[in-house]
């Protein structure tokens, strides 16, 4: 019989940023693999609850403030785990291998080279995102869009999708350049629209490609290196993002926007719904802002995707 398990999982960063991984004890599934803290739910029990019980029992913390990361959903050989990962931003105590655990904090960066549960990677993945994605908005010229774009990095922005969907290529090219370079020396990610040459060519971080490209290629189009993310708009672009090995998609509208004033809103419960179905991180798009966050992260969310949220107005 194939067994099913769900599990409450902590996520613990120090005052370095590091997060604690748990090592699987001999005598248990994945026995000296690395996996993030937590333990299984009891039936009628609340998440909430789990988590704080499974951290007290394991690591002797209890746990004052946590919000949701990611769910994942994984099947091995001889069970299947949905893992609903929590970030605990607030603990008391001191921590302690209370069931005979190695415990180590590991630098997110440098969690690829450890030898983790394989149900675990779409939480490294959510580890590395910000919860707050730009998509650049209307500008006048080169000069204003970077002036811009520096505002919004300066508010704490990491990740831009720079779109400039008036530009053509030579022009996209002339502004990609001096786009990148300015997200760089902000410690940020700059994905670009176009080709996954350009990418390569001018140094950026990946590609994001829109819901029409989503359908064009026949694999991922750039390696494991560079981040790959994909507009989505339902289920099927969703299993599309995630049959190419998307990095993570943007799911919209959540409410009603300017730009698309005739798509249909999915409001929070339809994006819930949808993000069900994949094992990725997925931001929230439409209507959205820095103030909605609480909101999108109930809903399964890693965070919000804006324009005029995170786009500083003329």
């Amino acid at each position: 019989m194939h067994e099913q398990l769900h599990i409450a999982v902590g996520i613990l960063a120090d005052d370095h940023g590091r997060v604690l991984l748990s090592e699987r004890r001999a005598g248990t599934h994945g026995a000296g693999e690395w996996e993030f803290p937590g333990g299984k739910v009891e039936p009628g029990e609340a998440l909430a609850d789990a988590l704080a019980r499974e951290l007290h029992e394991e690591l002797g913390v209890a746990v004052k403030e946590a919000r949701p990361l990611i769910r994942v959903r994984h099947r091995y050989a001889e069970r299947s785990v949905v893992l609903d990962t929590w970030r605990v931003t607030a603990w008391r105590g001191d921590l302690q291998a209370l069931e005979g655990q190695r415990l180590a904090w590991v630098a997110v960066d440098r969690l690829h080279q450890w030898p983790l549960m394989a149900a675990d990677g779409p939480i490294v993945t959510a580890l590395r995102l910000p919860s707050t994605y730009l998509f650049t908005g209307s500008f006048g010229d080169t000069r204003d869009a970077l002036s811009r774009l520096r505002a919004s990095l300066s508010d704490g922005v990491r990740l831009v999708r720079l779109r400039a969907p008036g530009a053509d290529e030579q022009a996209y090219a002339v502004l990609a350049r001096e786009a990148v370079a300015v997200c760089h020396a902000f410690g940020a990610r700059c994905l670009l629209d176009r080709s996954p040459s350009l990418v390569r060519e001018l140094g950026a971080d990946g590609l994001h490609l829109t819901a029409a490209a989503l359908a064009t290629p026949a694999q991922r189009p750039l390696p494991r290196e560079y981040w790959v993310g994909a507009s989505c708009h339902d289920a099927a672009e969703l299993a599309r993002a995630a049959e190419l090995g998307a990095d993570f998609a943007v799911l919209s509208p959540v409410r009603p926007t300017p730009s698309h004033p005739k798509a249909e809103p999915l409001g929070w419960a339809g994006f819930r719904a949808l993000v069900e179905t994949v094992n990725m991180p997925v931001y929230a798009l439409g209507g959205l802002g820095r103030d909605e966050l609480s909101a999108a992260w109930a809903a399964g969310a890693q965070g919000v995707a804006a324009i005029r949220g995170l786009w500083p107005p003329k």
